[in-house]
C-alpha cells in the first residue's frame, strides 16, 4: 500500500465519524478507517482500525471533505447505536485480548531469562568445584612425592652412615643372607671408609652451629637456620639474577643471624659462596654443580628448622 500524507483529502460520511469518535478512536484513525472502507458501514471501519492498530503512520489527520450524498443511518437508531456498543465493546475486547498475549510473551522471555541465568550460575560454581577438587588433588600429590623424596633421603643417609662405618647394607645384607662365604681367619681386610660427602658436611656444620651454641636462645638458632634456607633457595630458584648469588657480608641483618658464628661462615662456603677478593662480598659461580649443591643445602636446612632436637642428640653430642 503506498504511504498516504497528511495532505491527502478523503471523503468521509459525516454521521459514522462521529459515532466513530463517540466510540473512543481519533478523528484521524477514524477518517482514515472510513476512507478505506469505502464508508459503508460502522462495523468495516472498526474491524478497519482493528486491523491497523500498529501503523503509526495513520495517527496524522487527512484533510477531510464531508460527502452529503453518501447516506448515513440515522444516529437516533436503536439498532443502530446497539450495534456501535457492541463494535466498541468487541474492539476492546480485542485490545485486552492483545495486551494479554503480549504479557505472556513478557512473562516467557522473563521465565527463559532467568532459567539462562541460574543455568549460568550452576555451570560456573560446578567450575569451581571442580577447580578445588584438582587443586586439592594436586596439593596430595605434592605431599605425597615430597614425603617420598624425604624417605629416598633418609634411607640414603642410613646407607651411606652404615658404608663409612663398614657395616653392610639392607641389599648386602639381603644378597648374602642366602648364601655366605667362609671367612678367611688368617687375614681380614676392613674397608676402607668411604670420603665423607658434601651433604654430611653441611649437616655436621648444621650440627656443630646448634652444639656450640646451644647457650644462646633456640629462636636466634631457627633465626639464623631460616636466614641460610632463605639465602639458599632464593640462588637455587633464582640462578641467573646476581643479586640472589652476592652476599654483603656486612650487612647487618647478615651479621646479626649469620655472620657474627664461625660454622655459618663456614656453611656459606660448603654452599659454594667464596669471599670475593678485596671486597665485602661473597659470591657464588654460576654452574650446575653449583645447584646441586645448593638444593642438598636446603634439604639439610629444613630438617634444621623442622626439627627441634637437630644436632643435640647426635653421637657428638652424647661424647660431650
Amino acid at each position: 500500500m503506498p504511504a498516504e500524507t497528511e495532505s491527502d483529502v478523503v471523503e468521509v460520511n459525516r454521521g459514522l465519524l462521529k459515532e466513530l469518535e463517540d466510540m473512543g478512536f481519533s478523528m484521524a484513525r477514524a477518517a482514515w478507517a472510513l476512507h478505506h472502507s469505502g464508508n459503508s458501514s460502522l462495523e468495516e471501519a472498526v474491524n478497519w482500525i482493528v486491523d491497523h492498530e500498529n501503523d503509526s503512520q495513520f495517527d496524522k489527520a487527512p484533510v477531510v471533505e464531508f460527502n452529503i450524498e453518501i447516506e448515513s443511518p440515522s444516529p437516533h437508531d436503536d439498532t443502530s447505536q446497539a450495534r456501535a456498543n457492541e463494535l466498541k465493546e468487541r474492539a476492546r475486547k480485542l485490545r485486552e485480548e492483545e495486551e494479554t498475549k503480549r504479557e505472556r510473551e513478557r512473562e516467557k522471555e522473563r521465565i527463559r531469562a532467568g532459567k539462562e541465568m541460574m543455568e549460568a550460575k550452576r555451570i560456573a560454581e560446578e567450575n569451581e568445584r571442580k577447580r578445588n577438587i584438582a587443586l586439592r588433588k594436586a596439593e596430595k600429590d605434592e605431599e605425597k612425592k615430597a614425603r617420598e623424596k624425604v624417605m629416598l633421603k633418609v634411607n640414603a643417609d642410613k646407607a651411606e652412615r652404615k658404608s663409612r662405618h663398614g657395616l653392610p647394607t639392607e641389599a648386602e645384607s639381603t644378597s648374602t643372607s642366602t648364601l655366605v662365604a667362609p671367612l678367611d681367619t688368617k687375614r681380614i681386610l676392613m674397608p676402607s671408609p668411604s670420603p665423607v660427602s658434601k651433604a654430611e658436611e653441611m649437616r655436621e656444620c648444621l650440627r656443630s652451629l646448634r652444639r656450640n651454641h646451644k647457650e644462646e636462645d633456640p629462636r636466634t638458632m631457627r633465626r639464623a637456620f631460616e636466614t641460610l634456607l632463605m639465602i639458599v633457595r632464593n640462588a637455587a630458584k633464582n640462578p641467573d639474577e646476581e643479586k640472589y648469588r652476592r652476599i654483603r657480608v656486612t650487612n647487618r641483618l647478615f651479621q646479626e643471624r649469620v655472620g657474627r658464628f664461625k660454622e655459618g661462615m663456614e656453611f656459606m662456603e660448603l654452599c659454594g659462596f667464596t669471599r670475593e677478593e678485596g671486597s665485602e662480598f661473597l659470591s657464588l659461580s654460576n654452574h650446575e654443580g653449583d645447584l646441586s649443591r645448593l638444593r642438598d643445602a636446603a634439604f639439610q636446612l629444613q630438617s634444621a628448622v623442622t626439627n627441634p632436637f637437630f644436632g643435640l642428640l647426635s653421637k657428638e653430642a652424647a661424647k660431650e
